[in-house]
């Protein structure tokens, strides 16, 4: 069973982040509609997506690289790049699609039901949320050069560099502490 990491701050940012190195070795992690309704699922987005089939797995993709464009391309004040307009014309028209259904039953459970439309329509208006908000002054890449993973710095120094200290910040870490040691050693055998 595929874990999918949620470290972006944004609904809309952790979908992004299912396309990874985007730069170099590009990696689909929604390769198959069962992929994406356990992305749903595991993003707590509706209690059962449903079946979920190929037209589906393809709109929310389309929807996820249109945020991506949208959101490294956004500079608000600004009219945007015929890129980044298409990318917005996408992102608005996911944002008017209704929302998952909320109920609670008797017993104060929290029901969310919903399909691809408004699984579609919760990214779509985070989007747009995020791009009018101030918490988009905030947005980052990760300074992994490889990575392309997007997030909110909601640290209070608003210092953060990394997607996520489990996977690029450790790998950062991890990799100094070997040139240090092996720079030390240098040092040793050349005293």
């Amino acid at each position: 069973m595929a874990e999918f990491v949620f470290v972006s701050g944004r609904l809309c940012l952790d979908l992004a982040g299912t396309q990874l190195w985007r730069r170099s070795l590009r990696t689909e992690l929604l390769n198959s509609p069962e992929d994406l309704r356990l992305w749903v699922r595991q993003a707590d987005l509706v209690d059962d997506p449903g079946p979920m089939d190929a037209r589906g797995l393809e709109r929310v993709r389309r929807l996820r690289e249109a945020v991506y464009t949208l959101v490294r391309a956004w500079t608000p004040g600004n009219p945007p790049d015929a890129d980044a307009r298409d990318a917005l014309a996408e992102v608005n028209e996911a944002a008017r699609l209704p929302l998952p259904k909320h109920q609670l039953d008797e017993t104060g459970r929290l029901t969310r039901t919903g399909s691809t439309d408004e699984i579609l329509g919760a990214i779509a208006r985070d989007a747009v949320d995020l791009l009018s908000s101030d918490q988009f002054l905030r947005m980052r890449e990760c300074a992994n050069a490889e990575c392309t993973r997007l997030f909110v710095d909601l640290s209070r120094s608003g210092a953060r560099r990394w997607c996520g200290m489990a996977e690029c910040g450790n790998r950062y870490k991890a990799a100094s502490y070997r040139k240090r040691k092996k720079q030390q050693a240098v040092a040793e055998v050349g005293t």
